[in-house]
C-alpha cells in the first residue's frame, strides 16, 4: 500500500481551496478482474482530508460543515475511496472530484428562514363561499323537517 500526497490543490470553490498539502492518497489494490499476478497495479485510491484541524477552512464554516458531514467523518478527517475506474490516474481524478463535491456541499450557506405569512383577504371570503355553497349543497340533500 502506498500513501502520497497530492502534488495540485483541490479548488472546492472560489472562495476555498484546500492545499496539496493537507490531502493525503493511498493506493491499494482494487477488487475486480485484474491481470496475472505480475500485471496487478494498485489503482484504488483513498483521498483523506483532515476536516476538523485543517487551517484553510476559516472558523466560521467549520462546524457547520462538521455538523453536515458528521456521518461521514471518522474522528475529523474524511476518506473518499474511488475504484471505478482500471486506471489509477482515472481513480484519482474521481476521488478529488467527488471530495471537492461534499466540500461544496458542506460549505453551502443554510437556505432563508421560512417567514409566516396570513392568508389574503381574497382567499379567506373565497374560502367562506365555499363553504357555504357545500353547506347550502348538503342542506337541500336533507329530507324535509316536519314541525
Amino acid at each position: 500500500m502506498l500513501v502520497g500526497v497530492p502534488t495540485e490543490d483541490l479548488v472546492v470553490s472560489r472562495a476555498l481551496v484546500v492545499p496539496a498539502a493537507e490531502l493525503r492518497e493511498r493506493f491499494s489494490r482494487s477488487s475486480g478482474p485484474g491481470g496475472q499476478g505480475v500485471n496487478t497495479a494498485d489503482s484504488r485510491v483513498e483521498l483523506s482530508f483532515d476536516l476538523a484541524r485543517s487551517p484553510s477552512i476559516s472558523d466560521t464554516l467549520r462546524p457547520r460543515m462538521l455538523a453536515r458531514l458528521q456521518n461521514r467523518l471518522v474522528d475529523g478527517v474524511l476518506t473518499i475511496a474511488a475504484s471505478e475506474f482500471r486506471a489509477q490516474l482515472a481513480n484519482r481524478t474521481a476521488a478529488r472530484t467527488r471530495l471537492a463535491a461534499l466540500l461544496r456541499a458542506a460549505a453551502e450557506p443554510p437556505p432563508p428562514t421560512r417567514r409566516d405569512t396570513k392568508p389574503s383577504r381574497g382567499s379567506r371570503e373565497r374560502r367562506l363561499t365555499a363553504k357555504k355553497h357545500r353547506s347550502h349543497t348538503k342542506l337541500t340533500r336533507r329530507r324535509p323537517h316536519d314541525d
